[in-house]
């Protein structure tokens, strides 16, 4: 299972996932806990349906392996 959610993503979701369980647990409606979803795909760094998608929001491995080897210069 590959990463394909980038960190921008990752945070979002958390976020989102964190406010809906919050709702969920202060008298929200019953629905807000499908802030489950998202939180457990940031966890995770994968989703699902970007795989079904074709979708990533994670950097591309030639972009993390460029920046990784040109760090160590100055």
């Amino acid at each position: 299972m590959k990463t394909n959610v980038g960190t921008v993503d990752r945070a979002a979701r958390a976020l989102l996932g964190l406010l809906l369980i919050a709702w969920a647990l202060f008298d929200g409606p019953l629905w807000a806990w499908i802030g489950l979803i998202p939180l457990a795909t940031a966890l995770v760094g994968f989703c699902p349906l970007y795989r079904l998608l074709g979708f990533s929001s994670a950097p591309s491995r030639k972009l993390r392996s460029r920046s990784r080897r040109s760090s160590g210069r100055l």
